[in-house]
């Protein structure tokens, strides 16, 4: 089949692209940002443009089959940008998949729709409320695929919890990184609750069967996430191990770190915005239930098994990125004045 990967160049979108290689199909990547990836840049057609410019999309939605929309501007962007990229971006890559007549639309949206729920496991029928620009714009963005299901389209949307793997960096390159220099890692808060991940392989296996079951099956809403995971401190702690450092994850007093870390991100000191630090300290898990008996989903790797699995392609391409930061997954987060508390550890 011909597949059209939306934000081809990120962390999903390369890992996708590879998946789906590996099963023998066609891509075709849609990203603003250049595609620097040697393996496989020869083997996909690589489209530069933006999914909020009608012409780049028509261009790159002829002849696909089943595109998967993985793009999004992060909570890390302005608010006007996000608004444009994640609402009104899936709005003209739905509005031109249904006059090019592809036969499917895979959106890959967030449990970030869920907000700060007061109950667990969430299900897909729970509460959407979003909390801050991108967890409105994700609610936003279903809305649109929800209009087209309507009109007849087979538009599946996949909530996946917060998934890490090789090419994964951002905020986690952070306990990586102090895991390699022997630091022990600080979180919010005992560390004693339980915070769902999802290896991103797992995740490219939800939206292949997405793509290849009967539609009447798949034309749905399901939640993704690890199957296996304990507490926020034992997780962590994995990567810790595999260091071999002998160090420990280190809880940190709730309240008094939040309201620092609210100081800090006004500053523009931190790179941790209020989503991360204010649910850091909270269970967030969902149930994947509806995607086991629906879909067939099993998760192959646990919270710990992603950990180590990521921190160790860090480490065999840690000279890659060295010197580079930025806003993606892609890239290291610039630490800030978090750099300086890296030394009591």
């Amino acid at each position: 089949m011909n597949f059209l990967v939306t934000g081809g160049a990120g962390f999903l979108g390369i890992n996708l692209i590879r998946y789906l290689l590996n099963k023998g199909h066609r891509v075709v990547s849609l990203d603003f940002v250049e595609f620097n990836y040697e393996d496989v840049k020869d083997s996909i057609t690589i489209m530069k443009g933006d999914i909020r410019n009608n012409q780049d999309v028509d261009r790159a939605m002829q002849a696909v089959d089943i595109a998967v929309h993985t793009a999004a501007a992060l909570p890390l962007y302005r608010r006007e940008e996000i608004y444009t990229t994640d609402v009104i971006g899936t709005r003209i890559l739905l509005e031109s998949a249904h006059t090019h007549k592809v036969k499917r639309f895979i959106h890959v949206s967030s449990t970030a729709v869920y907000g700060i729920p007061n109950h667990h496991p969430i299900l897909e029928s729970d509460e959407l409320k979003g909390v801050g620009p991108y967890g409105i714009a994700k609610i936003q963005a279903e809305e649109e695929c929800v209009k087209y299901r309507k009109t007849g389209m087979c538009v599946p949307i996949i909530r996946p919890k917060t998934f890490i793997g090789p090419e994964r960096l951002g905020v986690f390159a952070m306990l990586y990184e102090w895991a390699k220099d022997g630091k022990g890692f600080p979180v919010i808060g005992s560390g004693n609750n339980r915070y769902q991940l999802l290896d991103v392989e797992d995740l490219c296996d939800a939206v292949y069967v997405c793509a290849t079951l009967d539609e009447q099956i798949v034309n749905d809403t399901f939640n993704v996430g690890a199957k296996v995971f304990t507490t926020m401190k034992e997780d962590y702690q994995a990567v810790l191990d595999e260091a071999g450092f002998g160090k420990k994850v280190i809880g940190l007093p709730e309240k008094p770190v939040i309201w620092t870390l609210r100081f800090l991100e006004a500053l523009k000191l931190s790179p941790l915005y209020k989503w991360i630090y204010e649910t850091a300290s909270k269970d967030s898990f969902v149930s994947i239930e509806k995607a086991e008996r629906v879909l067939g989903f099993t998760p192959k790797y646990s919270n710990k098994q992603a950990f180590v699995r990521n921190y160790r392609w860090y480490l065999d391409n840690e000279q890659r990125f060295k010197n580079q930061q930025g806003v993606s997954h892609r890239v290291p987060w610039k630490q800030g004045i978090l750099k300086l508390a890296k030394m009591f550890f």
